[in-house]
């Protein structure tokens, strides 16, 4: 029990992204020193800014309850009666990566978006993909990239990344540009591993984050991440450091070159 138990360990910090961490414990001291700068100041009797900086545990608590019940009440819930294909596949991921309890999922509307995202509410935790996405990999289409996309959300899940304590001390690094970007691109790095040690045939289907759900399977996934050595300077950078995601060239050669992490700056 003992070896599993550091087995998994092992296996886990693989996973991960090495710089995560480090950005992690950035993101959390900016948090705590926030608050804790808005404790005193409320304290001294000061209102205004210290009391919403302090509201911020339930303002966390309520936006995950709500995205939680809109995407109960207005999505398609994934079950063995109802997407069986793609049932099975949160079940193999789930226990890939040893969760306690298989995730929900959901179908939402996309209205052309292609995203899907993972988050939780309570002892819940959940996948949602967009109808735009979701029809990429729905039946007779492409299942080894929706097999991607569901262990790159639940990669999320085991990860820690949606868990209310850890988004709670984020929170206030979130809101600064630049540093809980960057913390959000090492999830998606971290993430993005775990889509490809579940299922490393379908990670071409990120294609359609550059082309689209109709053009995707023209894209040439290799000449994408191989502009990550051309197509580099000053804005190039910016754009990334502005963005939640990895830029797709960097993202892209991260995945094609399994030697080496990704970048996040």
């Amino acid at each position: 029990m003992l070896f599993q138990t550091w087995g998994e360990r092992s296996r886990r910090r693989a996973l991960r992204h090495p710089r995560e961490n480090a950005v992690l414990v950035v993101c959390v001291a900016v948090t705590v020193l926030a608050v804790v700068g808005a404790a005193n100041r409320a304290i001294e009797g000061e209102s205004g800014q210290p009391l919403l900086l302090l509201s911020i545990p339930a303002l966390v608590f309520f936006v995950r309850g709500q995205l939680y019940a809109t995407q109960r009440v207005n999505g398609v819930r994934i079950s063995e009666r109802q997407f069986p294909e793609a049932h099975a596949m949160v079940v193999d991921a789930a226990r890939a990566f040893d969760l306690p309890r298989v995730p929900d999922a959901y179908v939402v509307l996309g209205n052309g978006r292609i995203n899907a995202f993972a988050s939780g509410h309570g002892f819940r935790r959940y996948v949602a993909v967009s109808s735009d996405l979701f029809e990429v990999g729905g039946r007779l289409a492409d299942p080894d990239a929706l097999r991607f996309v569901i262990g790159h959300e639940v990669g999320h899940i085991a990860a820690g990344h949606v868990s209310y304590w850890r988004q709670f001390a984020v929170s206030v690094a979130d809101i600064i540009p630049g540093i809980g970007s960057t913390l959000n691109r090492a999830q998606e790095y971290t993430a993005d591993n775990h889509g490809y040690a579940f299922h490393p045939e379908g990670m071409r289907g990120l294609r359609v984050l550059a082309a689209g759900k109709y053009l995707y399977t023209a894209v040439d996934f290799e000449e994408i991440a191989a502009r990550a050595h051309t197509d580099q300077g000053l804005f190039v950078m910016l754009v990334n450091l502005l963005s939640s995601h990895p830029i797709n060239t960097w993202r892209f050669q991260a995945l094609v070159d399994r030697s080496r992490p990704g970048r996040i700056l």
